[in-house]
């Protein structure tokens, strides 16, 4: 497996017989290594042979979506342990598709009639025990009413509507009316509302009465649970009874008959509930029937469903083939990687052997002049870092892979900025849970946040790794310090510093062998110190990686044969890049390793201003100022160098290779001609001198100037870093020692408790975010500029592989 450059691709032209090619293309996308190029572009897809296929495919696709959601709604999944079977003929499956689409549509109509049924007649069951309270309550208050006033008339009377006796007491017997009533129930919600425009529309002259019903019940219509109450309206006249007729039905209330006759009531109830039992029992039936049908087609969904797809993407296949009727053939081309020659061919082989054609197929290499796709094989590991580079840019083909060096040097530049030991291992702990786990969760439907998590446990685990090592060397374990290797170097020289709070420390003891002497940490000295060393290691990192970077571009050039970039680009750009960068790394190493107290700082700002002043006390080694001069002269050399000599020469080349061109008229055909003018760079017409002058003295500038930004830029490792300890120190300091300082045990737990939702949300989230991000932007600008193109376009195999993760 190369991932430095791209996989050697060919072009290749199949010519397939009719009887096989469905076959053959079947097992091509099995095997997943050759991407088809459309020979019918300029078609519509209507216009294409096999659009008539595709729209059956389509068809037998709908039916299967409308099967998972019936299978959803039951609570069903697709059984996942269905066995393929071989050679299963797509017109049969049709058939019984559509036999299975009737019988379920059948049933659900069917069961949706019952349940509207079922919940009418509890409706009305509701309305007839309901209004009959009203009525029976009614009756018995206008009974002992009626009594009482006989006993004071000694007259008698009848009773017409009993609800309405009290206004009908003080009136003449003659006078009185039979009121007519309507009832039913009518969403709670809307009670009031329909009470109000009752009043309203009829100013009053109707009597309303209204009780709750306990619990929700299932609308008719809707068929959703919804709270409701029953009524019954009193009214008198045709005018009042279509006036609530209309109110009634714009507001949805369902109105059901009663009579206030007691023993049809009673009648009435008893058929009601005898329906709603024979209702529930058939409805029970259905849904068993229902049931057993959605888990006969569950167990064969996942079977049905992957023959359809690959159905579909084989006449999608056949639709970018150009059909010979008279050959009785089919023509494809496309490209394939050449280590799938044997492959391909062992496929093709295959295809005409189970189909029994007379006529194999032909696999025929063609030269073309096409920009051949980039294709990388990666594995699970390497796939995500390789994703992160895609994600700027598709590596043109044979260009040199920054995925190879991001797998290092990705994790490595996230580390500095987050290096925390303690803070690693959380990180590590919850990555080897998505690790051990994730043929798991690689079968679930994880949310977007989890979903992107989980892609990337490999680089995670990476990045919590590095940052395990770069913690050790910081050493920091949530900020505090650790005598992990050995005792510190350092001991107070008196009692004054015993708090290792004051200037006082001496070395009393060999170096500290790995890491940061943890004396450093929390003392005066620590700031200063920690910042001049992350700062100085951010400078070091910076320039060695655009140093990769440019010497990637070297590469590039050498296998492209540019011999022009080589000379007037890599060259003139090493020079200036390390006459003043690489300089000051190497000043910083000697600083180190001499223990000068050498101000850089004045030495860079006086190597421009003041070249040939004498250093004094900043001079780190002998004859520096000398070496410094000519570093400057070098620096300012590479700039004309980078700029002049590139146009001249390009346009040398164009007016030597259009002078060839000429002469070729006399001898050659006008085949030799074309196929000249269409080898190498553009035409002599073509070749715009200014236009590539301005674009040399584009890239020029750029170089110079993002030279100093991204020296600049690589200083977020430091800024970024010393954050990260200066939170963490924070967070333990005056959080977790604050609360443990307090002899209260809810005090300290409830500051256990703050500290650790800090360290997740704030350093284990936030902060891991803000790294990965940081570490991406110096990849893609700082690193990736400095040789890759990403102007190519990536290789996409007609492929059964993804068919089971794609969303119809």
């Amino acid at each position: 497996m190369d991932l430095l450059r791209s996989e050697p691709m060919q072009f290749v032209q199949l010519i397939i017989p009719n009887e096989s090619v469905h076959r053959t293309l079947s097992y091509l996308g099995d095997l997943g290594l050759f991407q088809f190029n459309d020979l019918n572009a300029s078609r519509s897809p209507f216009q294409r042979t096999y659009a008539a296929q595709i729209k059956r495919c389509g068809e037998m696709a709908r039916k299967l979506r409308f099967f998972r959601e019936q299978m959803a709604r039951a609570g069903l999944s697709p059984s996942s342990n269905s066995q393929a079977v071989a050679d299963f003929d797509l017109d049969n499956l049709e058939v019984k598709l559509g036999e299975f689409e009737a019988e379920l549509l059948e049933i659900n109509g069917n069961n949706e009639k019952l349940r509207r049924n079922y919940s009418e007649l509890l409706e009305y069951k509701l309305v007839l025990q309901k209004v009959g309270e009203f009525f029976h309550i009614a009756q018995s208050i206008a009974a002992a009413q009626q009594r009482e006033l006989e006993v004071q008339q000694n007259g008698e009377g009848s009773i017409d509507s009993p609800l309405l006796l009290e206004q009908e007491m003080t009136t003449d017997s003659t006078k009185q009316v039979k009121l007519g009533y309507i009832s039913g129930l009518v969403l709670r919600e809307k009670s009031m509302a329909f009470e109000r425009i009752l009043f309203r529309s009829t100013r009053g002259n109707v009597h309303l009465r209204q009780a709750v019903v306990d619990g929700s019940v299932t609308d008719p219509v809707s068929g959703e649970k919804v709270e409701k109450n029953v009524f019954v309206i009193f009214y008198s006249g045709e005018r009042a009874k279509n006036k609530i007729l209309k109110i009634s039905e714009a507001f949805g209330a369902n109105r059901y008959p009663f009579t206030d006759d007691l023993g049809k009531q009673l009648q009435m109830i008893t058929e009601v509930s005898g329906k709603l039992s024979e209702l529930k029992t058939t409805i029970d039936l259905g849904q068993v029937h229902r049931s057993k049908l959605l888990q006969m087609i569950g167990h064969q969904y996942e079977q049905w469903n992957l023959l359809v797809k690959k159905e579909k993407s084989v006449y999608h296949t056949l639709n970018m083939l150009s059909v010979d009727v008279t050959k009785k053939c089919l023509v494809g081309e496309g490209w394939c990687p050449v280590f799938a020659t044997n492959q391909i061919q062992s496929v093709i082989q295959k295809a005409t052997f189970d189909s029994k054609s007379q006529i194999e197929a032909i696999f025929h290499v063609l030269q073309t002049k096409e920009a051949p796709p980039t294709y990388f094989r990666t594995n699970k590991f390497t796939s995500t870092f390789q994703e992160i580079v895609d994600a700027y840019g598709i590596a043109k083909y044979q260009e040199a892979n920054p995925g190879v060096y991001t797998i290092v040097t990705f994790p490595f530049l996230f580390a500095v900025m987050f290096g925390d030991w303690g803070h690693g291992i959380c990180l590590l702990l919850a990555t080897l849970y998505l690790i051990i786990r994730e043929k798991k969760f690689s079968s679930q439907k994880l949310g977007d946040i989890v979903e992107m998590t989980f892609a990337g446990r490999y680089v995670i685990m990476m990045m919590a790794l590095f940052s395990i090592y770069t913690g050790l060397i910081y050493n920091e374990f949530f900020s505090v310090p650790f005598e992990l290797f050995g005792r510190s170097a350092y001991g107070c020289r008196h009692t004054s510093c015993r708090d290792a709070t004051t200037i006082g420390l001496i070395k009393v003891r060999d170096t500290y062998p790995f890491g940061v002497d943890p004396k450093w940490h929390g003392t005066r000295s620590e700031l200063p110190f920690l910042n001049s060393l992350k700062m100085k290691m951010s400078i070091l990192l910076g320039v060695a990686q655009m140093n990769l970077g440019i010497i990637l571009s070297y590469f590039n050039a050498k296998f492209f044969e540019e011999k022009i970039n080589i000379w007037y680009q890599f060259v003139p750009q090493m020079i200036f890049l390390n006459s003043l960068f690489g300089y000051l790394s190497l000043l910083i190493i000697v600083k180190w390793c001499s223990g000068s107290q050498a101000d850089l700082y004045h030495v860079m700002i006086y190597m421009f201003l003041s070249p040939t002043d004498d250093l004094g006390e900043n001079e780190l080694f002998p004859g520096q100022q000398f070496v410094q001069v000519l570093l400057l002269l070098a620096a300012l050399t590479a700039v004309p160098w980078m700029l002049l000599p590139k146009p001249f020469l390009l346009r040398k080349q164009n007016a030597e290779r259009h002078q060839g061109q000429s002469y070729s008229l006399l001898h050659g055909t006008d085949d030799n001609l074309e196929t000249k003018q269409h080898h190498g760079s553009p035409s002599h017409n073509d070749f715009d001198f200014s236009e590539v002058f301005v674009h040399q003295l584009i890239h020029t500038i750029e170089f110079v100037l993002g030279a100093v930004s991204n020296t600049a830029s690589y200083l977020r490792l430091w800024a970024l870093s010393l954050a990260h300890s200066e939170l963490s120190s924070v967070f333990y300091d005056k959080v977790l020692l604050l609360a443990w300082g307090f002899n209260s045990w809810s005090i300290r737990i409830i500051g256990i408790a703050v500290f650790i939702c800090a360290t997740v949300g704030v350093l284990l989230v936030m902060e891991t975010l803000s790294a990965f991000l940081h570490a991406l932007r110096l990849h893609w600008v700082e690193f990736q500029n400095k040789f890759y193109a990403g102007d190519g376009f990536k290789f996409s195999p007609y492929s059964f592989s993804l068919l089971r993760e794609e969303d119809e």
